[in-house]
């Protein structure tokens, strides 16, 4: 089996995250590839101490990425860093001709994203993609081959979400994510857009238009060290896009909400249609729903139980369940195959074109939310 080397770049929760799915390998029956971490690097040289301890295989440890990207033994470099450095860290990495798996956006805001865009294009040999794993859970991809299959018919409107309620609390100590230098002005939308653009773009619906109800419910929070600062971004974002569709238009709905009650992380996919239907939620994860419609009959939403049905197989049986750890190896399953010539078994990560759409979305929502009008959708050619 072909070894691809990776760096890893920021050593916080989804670094770790991928460190958990490459040691586990093992997990999946059918890979072309896999990964293995040999350099890691972050500003807090304390962060590294769990790679250390729990990878032998990471041999460069740094608090300077630019060492991982003149390392000669690193092939791809994994980067999770906070938005604002999007737009500084992944062109060099590109530059340095290692393969980049970026966090979402991929900028923090759609200037940021040019530049990306830009340098992407001037290293057409370098695979880049987004990280976005929910899509990865065997209902979501039940619910997209529903789609394609045609079983649909007319739209009739389009729902894609995800839900936190952590920052309900308004004694949570503040984060970058709330901070408007940092996270940039997209706020709740930049955090949770790209779970929420992924499927749609994937199937072909690009709003036209849209209309954004932005909203901040937590003025201030503690910074941990005894001051109350300002939290600066929006808590909640719900953005109504208007498709054209050559069946007849629909409206598609957006909802990234970091103050959702009783959510702790739900992402879920509603599509309803003339003829069919279909919905997925991760609270429940081994199931799908779906309704058939014909005309003059009965309208019964149908529930399936999936167990354990994974993109890449593995070693879990079918009658089990699947997990977010699961949707995690899943998602890198898909790009390991790509570096190494497959297709992502049908279902590649998300795409570099895909984060410059939802760039647009969330350009035009956010003017939207703040002036309360309908702005059109400015796509990159």
């Amino acid at each position: 089996m072909k070894t691809i080397r990776f760096g890893i770049i920021g050593c916080g929760l989804m670094g770790r995250e991928f460190a958990s799915a490459a040691a586990r390998w093992l997990h999946l029956t059918e890979s072309r590839a896999r990964p293995k971490i040999v350099g890691v690097c972050d500003t807090n040289e304390a962060l590294m101490g769990w790679f250390k301890a729990h990878l032998p295989s990471v041999k460069q440890t740094t608090t300077d990425f630019r060492e991982l990207l003149s390392n000669p033994d690193i092939d791809a470099i994994y980067c999770a860093v906070p938005h604002l450095l999007h737009g500084d860290i992944y062109p060099q990495i590109l530059a340095a001709g290692k393969h980049l798996f970026g966090e979402k956006p991929f900028g923090m805001d759609m200037a940021q994203n040019k530049i990306i865009s830009q340098a992407i294009y001037d290293h057409p040999d370098i695979l880049v993609r987004c990280s976005s794993e929910m899509p990865f859970f065997p209902g979501a991809q039940r619910v997209i081959e529903f789609v394609k299959s045609g079983e649909v018919g007319d739209i009739i409107e389009v729902e894609s979400a995800f839900l936190h309620s952590s920052d309900i609390n308004p004694d949570k100590i503040i984060n970058w994510k709330r901070m408007i230098d940092i996270n940039g002005e997209y706020g709740c939308m930049g955090d949770l857009g790209m779970h929420v653009c992924h499927v749609p773009l994937r199937l072909g619906w690009k709003p036209e238009t849209v209309h954004a109800s932005l909203l901040k419910r937590v003025a201030n929070r503690p910074d941990g060290k005894g001051n109350i600062v300002p939290c600066e971004t929006w808590d909640n974002a719900t953005i109504t896009g208007h498709v054209a569709a050559q069946d007849g238009d629909f409206p598609l709905v957006f909802k990234t909400w970091r103050i959702a009650p009783g959510e702790s992380n739900t992402w879920s996919l509603r599509i309803l249609g003339m003829k069919g239907s279909a919905f997925f939620t991760t609270k429940s994860p081994r199931q799908w729903q779906f309704m058939k419609y014909e005309r003059g009959g009965k309208q019964t939403w149908q529930t399936e139980d999936l167990g354990y049905q994974s993109l890449f197989p593995a070693i879990t049986g079918g009658i089990f369940e699947f997990g977010f750890a699961d949707a995690i190896q899943q998602m890198w399953a898909a790009y390991v195959d790509e570096l190494a010539g497959g297709d992502g078994n049908g279902f590649h990560c998300a795409t570099p074109s895909e984060a410059s759409d939802h760039h647009a979305i969330l350009t035009a929502a956010l003017a939207a939310g703040k002036s309360g009008q309908v702005k059109d959708v400015e796509y990159l050619a």
